[in-house]
């Protein structure tokens, strides 16, 4: 159900220090450092994210939700939208994140931001 999860830092520095540390006492460690992002995990899969400044002043949370396929991811978006969300990026690959990323972002009725992804998309 939950694909990976994130979180706004007041003071990214400090916590980046904070969950090298804390994580890592669980057997997780950093998986991809984007600069402004971390992604945590293990086996290189990046599930726990935290962002620095860079992402805004507020305190929204993250959620990715895991989709069956393309066509889910689009419909997730496609009802979200329906519902009045906020739409943020319309279904599409983001290679970016690793080949076969396909996702659809929206603000939901709290202003967090939610997403769909399916992992094994072709180009």
């Amino acid at each position: 159900m939950i694909d990976h999860v994130g979180i706004n830092c007041a003071d990214y520095a400090k916590s980046q220090r904070f969950y090298d540390a804390v994580l890592g006492t669980l057997g997780y460690s950093r998986q991809l450092d984007v600069g402004p992002a971390i992604g945590y995990g293990r086996a290189g899969k990046p599930t726990f994210w935290i962002s620095g400044a860079l992402a805004g002043p507020n305190r929204e949370v993250h959620l990715a939700f895991e989709a069956a396929d393309e066509e889910a991811v689009r419909e997730f978006y496609r009802v979200a939208v329906e519902l009045g969300a906020e739409p943020l990026h319309a279904p599409r690959l983001w290679p970016e994140y690793h080949p076969g990323y396909f996702g659809a972002f929206v603000r939901d009725p709290d202003g967090n931001n939610v997403e769909a992804v399916f992992h094994a998309a072709l180009p």
